[in-house]
């Protein structure tokens, strides 16, 4: 599990990326990198590593039936839990709140100008992504590209049905064929929203949930192989006292018998005595 959430804090590493190349030297950037990069990169990675070195001790500790290692491995996933906790809570209270200003606009559409360029095949690569991905075309309007850049037309990137050549032809044809909203208000719209923080807060709470599981299994075995290797000789000397009173009981009586015998044996004879007293006096 914890290799599954390295490859999607990867994923949304990679993702944010792309945003961050758009909006370098904007307010945007500043607010993505406040409210994400602290939650993927110190806490999320660094706890998935850390988990999968508790796991491999958990498991020999459980293996070897070794109380140290199982004592460790539950001490590890508590602390964890509550690092875990805490970030949880920090990433609901956190609230993203970026105006859309103009000036911002204004340094997305300067940015266009090296798209396409040899040096700039990072920003070629962001600008595709973010196109194809929130379905946009330019900063405002499709037609930033033909303003801002030297091209004819936009990059196929901005094609509803994208293949080589379709921007060419949509801008001859047909320009229903492009994406008809800008981009700039999508990366607003992007970092406002709660799917990311969603994705992570899920992460969250899976790994959450399969550590208090493995704490609890992790507990009831503790509790079994601490019973299993208690002192013998105490449960020894137990039926040792048990055995020696139950002796000592059983030998008592048998040396009480006699007496009992004799004592009812007078009894009996002093009875007929007195009977036969009783009936010379008669």
């Amino acid at each position: 599990m914890s290799i599954s959430v390295l490859g999607v804090s990867a994923w949304i590493r990679d993702y944010l990326n792309n945003v961050l190349t758009l909006t370098a030297e904007t307010r945007v950037e500043e607010a993505v990198i406040l409210t994400y990069f602290p939650v993927v990169h110190p806490v999320m990675i660094a706890v998935c590593c850390f988990l999968i070195l508790v796991g491999m001790l958990g498991y020999c500790g459980t293996v070897k039936r070794n109380l140290l290692l199982l004592v460790w491995y539950f001490g590890s996933l508590l602390v964890i839990f509550c690092v875990e906790l805490a970030c949880g809570v920090w990433t609901y209270e956190q609230e993203i709140t970026v105006p859309v200003q103009w000036s911002d606009m204004i340094t997305l559409k300067a940015r266009m100008t090296n798209y396409g360029l040899p040096r700039y095949q990072w920003l070629t690569h962001a600008w595709n992504f973010f196109q194809r991905e929130f379905k946009c075309c330019g900063v405002v309007y499709f037609t930033d590209w033909l303003e801002m850049t030297e091209m004819d037309w936009p990059p196929d990137s901005c094609c509803v049905r994208e293949f080589p050549g379709c921007s060419k032809q949509a801008h001859h044809e047909d320009l229903s064929d492009l994406y008809q909203e800008g981009c700039g208000k999508k990366m607003y719209t992007f970092l406002r929203g709660t799917k990311q923080l969603q994705v992570l807060r899920f992460l969250g709470i899976s790994i959450g949930v399969t550590q208090i599981l493995a704490m609890i299994l992790t507990i009831t075995l503790l509790w079994a192989l601490y019973y299993d290797r208690r002192d013998p000789g105490a449960d020894q000397i137990m039926s040792l006292k048990n055995d020696t009173s139950q002796q000592l009981s059983c030998h008592s009586v048998e040396l009480l018998k006699p007496s009992l015998t004799g004592i009812f044996e007078h009894t009996s004879m002093a009875n007929s005595f007195n009977t036969h007293f009783e009936m010379e006096e008669l």
